[in-house]
């Protein structure tokens, strides 16, 4: 990590999937670890939802750290991806009553990373406990789950939220946690000391979602799991209402089928039954005319969007940045940007890093260089 605020204190970071949960754990500012332990189908069968697998996998975290020789009580803070809950703005949350009740229930939405709070949640009371009957003092007080920059954050103008039906309401659901990262990034690699720049931000996965961020607020966005949005490798994004309707209506799928070709068996995987770019790129080297016709329409949707992002900023854009998975691809990146040099500036940021992201965060708290938010599930609380 590359940050200004100090790096003392240990770091115990969760990040839950549908049969993994990834950990990292960091000490002074540096990486101890990074892992995912696996669920085995087995396991998971043994339970009705992902939610009820909370005591399983808060054992798995337990004994892979006795097994690296780490004590509970070294940690100092634990932080967790954020869930699906609403309403929030980005930024840190502390894991509050609230929250718990809003994931639990998968009120806005289930999803296998709402359990990732709980996780952090139960585990630094647990820490608490034991510090408590051994008599330990912690070194940065009582230690807190918090999640950061969670996903469905809404920051939107309120013209970027009009649908063409009052019930069309446009929601938001983003990459919030890489974006906001690879912004700071940005800023620092440019001698910034605040987030006063405009920047349009698209990551690129299996899922795509194109920001614009302004001083740090996210302005506007697409919503990267409900059908709004560019072709990806397995999204088959924005799709012709009738066309659509008439699908729907036609008797051969269940709604949860045509859910899934939207989301899950669209975009590449409808096309060549991959979700890997890179076999399309192959097959498109190999002269497979479908597939160079794909990477062009590829190119050209993420472009379209981010010429979008642009239009809200009324094309005052300082830079903007690619990232994701699919950044990795420099062809695409090279075809991407030249279409959309004209905006401003494009710079490449590869990959992505959730857990160097929330141990960032989590850093920036331990130091006090950023503002804890309190979560309130009937209402957003404005900075």
């Amino acid at each position: 990590m590359n940050l200004e605020a100090p790096q003392k204190g240990n770091i115990l970071i969760i990040n839950t999937g549908s049969t993994t949960t990834k950990l990292g754990y960091f000490s002074d500012g540096e990486r101890v670890f990074d892992t995912k332990l696996e669920h085995t189908a087995e396991e998971v069968a043994k339970y009705p939802s992902v939610m009820d697998q909370s005591d399983m996998r808060r054992q798995a975290i337990k004994d892979f750290m006795s097994s690296r020789g780490i004590p509970l009580e070294d940690v100092d803070i634990v932080m967790a991806r954020g869930g699906l809950f609403t309403p929030v703005i980005t930024g840190v949350y502390n894991v509050n009553p609230d929250m718990r009740e809003v994931l639990a229930t998968c009120r806005d939405g289930n999803h296998a990373c709402n359990l990732s709070a709980i996780l952090a949640d139960d585990i630094a009371k647990e820490i608490n406990d034991i510090r408590e009957k051994k008599g330990l003092s912690p070194r940065f007080g009582v230690t807190t789950a918090y999640v950061a920059d969670p996903p469905m954050a809404d920051e939107m103008l309120p013209e970027c939220k009009m649908g063409g039906l009052p019930e069309f309401t446009r929601k938001t659901l983003f990459h919030a946690l890489n974006s906001r990262a690879i912004v700071r990034r940005y800023l620092r690699e440019h001698g910034h000391k605040t987030n006063d720049v405009t920047v349009i931000v698209a990551h690129m996965g299996g899922g795509a979602t194109i920001s614009l961020h302004r001083n740090g607020r996210v302005l506007d966005t697409n919503h990267g799991l409900g059908g709004d949005g560019p072709i990806t490798p397995e999204r088959a994004g924005c799709c012709p209402p009738f066309d659509l309707i008439d699908m729907c209506y036609s008797g051969k799928y269940t709604k949860e089928e045509v859910k899934k070709k939207l989301v899950g068996r669209g975009g590449a995987v409808a096309y060549f039954g991959t979700n890997s770019m890179l076999d399309v790129e192959n097959l498109a080297k190999s002269g497979n005319e479908l597939a160079q016709t794909f990477l062009k329409a590829y190119v050209l949707n993420i472009c379209k969007y981010i010429a979008a992002m642009a239009a809200t900023a009324d094309g005052k854009v300082d830079a903007i940045l690619l990232t994701g998975g699919i950044a990795r691809s420099k062809d695409l990146m090279a075809a991407i940007t030249e279409k959309i040099k004209f905006i401003a500036p494009v710079e490449v940021y590869p990959g992505e890093d959730e857990i160097n992201s929330l141990a960032e965060n989590g850093y920036m708290i331990l130091s006090g260089k950023t503002k804890i938010h309190t979560y309130n599930k009937d209402r957003l609380i404005e900075d």
